[in-house]
């Protein structure tokens, strides 16, 4: 699996929508400015966003983003899969692969399938929601009094 610059910063643009998903709307500037990415890039990440359905956009002066769905619902390997691609580690992973000749004695594959199936379990199972939380907790435990 290899995470490019344009799905880092599309997954810190919907953890930020998600941070901010009961305030409503988000202006590209601020998301920008909180994940620290070039507003014309992020125009691009979210359009593409937009085509898969992750955020909706309004226009005019109050427009802007927001998740098209409560964070909860969005899974964080749908977002990966849809930007970067597949999460396989090579393509010989696939069940009816058939670029090789090899493939039943390969030693390797059984290991890639592994690796597969454990990067699976985890990025399938963590929603936006569950990042939100996570977040919160740990300003929770930064709150200290003496």
């Amino acid at each position: 699996m290899n995470i490019t610059y344009k799905g880092d910063y599309a997954l810190k643009a919907l953890l930020d929508l998600a941070v901010h998903y009961d305030l409503g709307l988000s202006t590209i500037h601020d998301i920008a400015k909180h994940i620290n990415a070039p507003v014309k890039f992020l125009e691009q990440v979210l359009l593409d966003l937009k085509k898969g359905g992750f955020v909706e956009s309004r226009r005019g002066n109050v427009g802007g983003y927001l998740l098209s769905r409560p964070p909860a619902k969005i899974v964080l390997g749908d977002v990966v899969r849809f930007i970067d691609g597949p999460t396989e580690p090579i393509a010989c992973v696939e069940n009816n692969y058939s670029g090789c000749t090899d493939i039943y004695k390969c030693s390797f594959r059984r290991i890639w399938q592994d690796v597969a199936k454990a990067t699976s379990g985890i990025i399938d199972n963590i929603t936006f929601g569950d990042l939100v939380n996570k977040l919160e907790a740990n300003k929770e435990a930064l709150v200290y009094q003496i």
